[in-house]
């Protein structure tokens, strides 16, 4: 989303393209940043908790520019998407080990990877059925939102918390 986001964000607010282009590696300094505390974070709270942090950050930051629809609100909103995108990328894997039986593992990774590349391929597609069919390419923002919470409903209500304690899997 902050790749095609930044054009768009460019424009409304009259960036340079110097800060422009800082906007997307903004978002990919936070895996830098936090991925060591939120692997350690994880050790706490459990994999399917750390997962389900992830989707309430990411639902956040896609509602902060609905709600205020500023420059200052944009990049708080990138800011915590970079941080939800790196708490996702050090737990999902991690949980996945403990829900999928081992000789699936490969497979079930290689989907989850595909699904990614497909919802990055589907953020340019979205944004212009967005444009076209309702005039704003903010519409990706509730749109982003309601994926993210049916995400996390499902994983709430499908994989058991218990069972994706790390302290109780090593036991």
């Amino acid at each position: 989303i902050v790749g095609i986001a930044t054009n768009y964000v460019k424009k409304d607010f009259e960036l340079s393209d110097t800060l422009a282009n800082l906007i997307p590696m903004m978002v990919f300094l936070w895996f830098a940043v936090c991925s060591i505390p939120i692997g350690i974070f994880m050790g706490k709270i459990g994999r399917r908790n750390t997962v389900l942090l992830s989707m309430v950050m990411t639902t956040v930051s896609m509602l902060l520019p609905i709600l205020y629809y500023n420059f200052s609100c944009i990049l708080i909103a990138f800011t915590i998407l970079g941080i939800s995108n790196t708490v996702l990328q050090v737990s999902l894997n991690p949980m996945v080990t403990l829900v999928v039986n081992k000789d699936k593992i490969a497979s079930v990774l290689t989907l989850g990877q595909f699904i990614k590349a497909m919802s990055a391929f589907l953020g340019p597609i979205i944004i212009s059925l967005a444009v076209t069919n309702a005039g704003s390419w903010k519409l990706i923002f509730p749109i982003y939102a309601i994926i993210s919470i049916l995400a996390a409903i499902w994983l709430l209500f499908s994989v058991k918390a218990d069972c994706l304690n790390l302290k109780e899997s090593t036991t």
